[in-house]
């Protein structure tokens, strides 16, 4: 009885042990590059869209497969190309924004590749209130004209 109650004993300490090691997770080698991973557009007018480029490149030995690239918010808009980027190769990820609130922005977009791997861009800017009317008529411009004649 007291092997068997040994035996129990050191098959529940090894079984415990193993259950409270920790995992030791490999972590894939890096193989989408960007030059940039923001863009500050700076000042921009209300009301008109603006883009910018996000160069991406593989640095990996396998094809890379962008699968997704979302955007945080609808007035962002990322356009890509589905095609796989053989190692070594680039690719463009196009952002837009439509600048039609006023204020500061600061807008993510979430690249999703190679089955579970992900990177994120950022965008920010201002955007300024365009003129309600345009400049009024400067009447002296046209008295000059006139005397200059």
């Amino acid at each position: 009885m007291k092997k068997l109650f040994t035996v129990l004993l050191i098959v529940f300490v090894v079984s415990a042990q193993a259950q409270t090691t920790p995992e030791v997770k490999q972590v894939a080698p890096e193989i989408l590059v960007l030059k940039q991973l923001t863009h500050d557009f700076g000042k921009i007018q209300q009301g008109r869209p603006v883009t910018t480029n996000f160069e991406v490149t593989n640095v990996g030995k396998e094809p890379l497969r962008i699968e997704n690239v979302q955007a945080s918010c609808g007035c962002t808009t990322p356009e890509w190309s589905y095609d796989p980027v053989k190692p070594g190769g680039t690719t463009i990820i196009k952002v837009g924004y439509n600048a039609a609130g006023e204020g500061a922005f600061q807008k993510s977009i979430t690249i999703m590749y190679n089955g579970n791997q992900t990177k994120v861009l950022t965008i920010s800017g201002t955007v300024y209130k365009t003129a309600a009317t345009s400049a009024p008529v400067n009447s002296s411009i046209a008295l000059l004209k006139q005397t200059n004649q």
